[in-house]
């Protein structure tokens, strides 16, 4: 599942929690060539990871029988007609069209073919896909996010709905299935607007209730381009497995991107549910920024209690993470497996460079360091003898000794991690 589809699957689970509904996950799969079982359960992780439970699933596969019900009828009304002609053959149409300046729309020029042209055809071994007849008129719908949406039914090609394998498309599975299953709303991205005006129709015909819809805008990439095929490439899997965030933090920046509301970390998914309003989104392009989703992981890791975490830090570390060492280090993480690093800083070996101008400082800052268990009130009591006895202050003062101690120029407030480093060990690398 990539970002994309995963921002629709997220606002539409937004909206279902909102309003205490009724989610579906339907697996489009009528084309079995292209449709992998092992695919769909990648699916079905990449969502449960998120956090988004369906309410009930299928497959369109298993719902064969009910496509050829409907579709019998509406050959016999006249709004199913088989096509012959071959995709070169619809290529020139099209291509004709385009270059007289007119809207490539299909001819209809199979209405008109005799019993004995249809003979013919099937004789050479042309099998006919099966086109829906469109009404020629007004197509007109109140969009959640668009507002008032208008098509004119001239402009728009007759949509295959069978192809030449008897298989039904997409179209075809979606219409049906929102009718049996009476879905009363479908998010959708803006490139389905076409889809959705001839859709209109087909709820028409099959004498169903037409859902309201919602059309999304398309991201874009952090400068407002279109999403290079590396980003749009990039998968939920990705996420998760490669730079480990949360998935709140995924959750948090899909379900207000585009909208009103400032963007923001929330912990709960469910508090970001109740905020949730199609209102709020404007059809301007959102920006898809990667850097945003760190930045929104780091503020979740911030809020989150040693219970949620005691588990994974120790699978990440191999031993038992106390409490007080995970409030020490929690501010500075961006992303959970950052603890490792922090583990090893306060408990492992650390390698230190240390200026020659320094040396002597680190050696006097030792004979200093307080006598027996360290708390918070250590290290701050260090740096006072340290200034009564050296020249040395600010930065000469802290970052020696910081560089000495860790190993690093930056990380956690020393006030919170000498305590977690200990007397013995400290001595050890201010010797070392």
């Amino acid at each position: 599942m990539h970002v994309g589809n995963a921002r629709t699957a997220i606002i539409c689970w937004l909206f279902v929690q909102r309003h205490k509904g009724w989610f579906l996950l339907r697996i489009d799969d009528t084309d079995l060539e292209r449709s992998k079982d092992e695919l769909t359960e990648l699916i079905k992780i990449d969502l449960t990871w998120l956090g988004i439970k369906w309410d009930e699933t299928f497959h369109q596969r298993d719902r064969m029988a009910r496509y050829t019900e409907v579709t019998e009828k509406l050959k016999a009304d006249g709004r199913l007609y088989a096509c012959y002609e071959t995709p070169e053959e619809l290529d020139l149409k099209r291509k004709v069209l385009l270059s007289q300046k007119k809207a490539p729309v299909y001819d209809r020029a199979s209405l008109n073919l005799s019993a004995d042209q249809k003979a013919k055809y099937e004789a050479e071994g042309r099998k006919p896909h099966w086109r829906f007849k469109l009404n020629h008129a007004p197509i007109v719908w109140n969009d959640l996010v668009r507002g008032e949406v208008k098509f004119d039914g001239s402009l728009i090609t007759d949509p295959v709905l069978i192809r030449e394998d008897g298989t039904p498309l997409y179209h075809l599975g979606s219409v049906i299935d929102d009718i049996d299953y009476k879905i009363t709303h479908v998010v959708r991205g803006e490139d389905h607007l076409s889809n959705t005006a001839f859709h209109i129709q087909m709820f028409e015909a099959i004498d169903g209730k037409v859902p309201e819809f919602a059309h999304l805008s398309l991201i874009s990439d952090a400068e407002g381009g279109k999403l290079s095929k590396r980003l749009g490439s990039m998968s939920i899997g990705d996420l998760r497995d490669q730079t480990g965030l949360e998935p709140q933090s995924i959750i948090s920046l899909m379900g207000r991107m585009g909208t009103s509301d400032p963007i923001e970390a929330f912990a709960n998914p469910m508090d970001l549910a109740a905020t949730f309003d199609f209102d709020k989104f404007s059809r301007g392009t959102p920006k898809f920024d990667p850097e945003d989703l760190i930045r929104l992981n780091a503020k979740i890791i911030h809020q989150m209690e040693y219970a949620q975490v005691k588990d994974r830090l120790k699978a990440l570390v191999g031993a038992d993470v106390d409490e007080n060492f995970w409030m020490s280090v929690r501010p500075n993480l961006e992303i959970l497996a950052d603890f490792k690093d922090w583990w090893t800083v306060a408990k492992g070996p650390v390698h230190s460079v240390i200026a020659a101008e320094d040396k002597d400082f680190i050696v006097k800052a030792a004979t200093l360091l307080p006598d027996g268990e360290f708390s918070r009130d250590t290290w701050n009591a260090w740096l006072t003898a340290i200034k009564a006895n050296t020249d040395r202050k600010g930065k000469t003062l802290f970052m020696p000794l910081r560089k000495a101690l860790t190993g690093m120029e930056h990380g956690p407030e020393l006030d919170g991690l000498l305590p977690l480093i200990g007397r013995a060990r400290a001595l050890e690398r201010l010797a070392a």
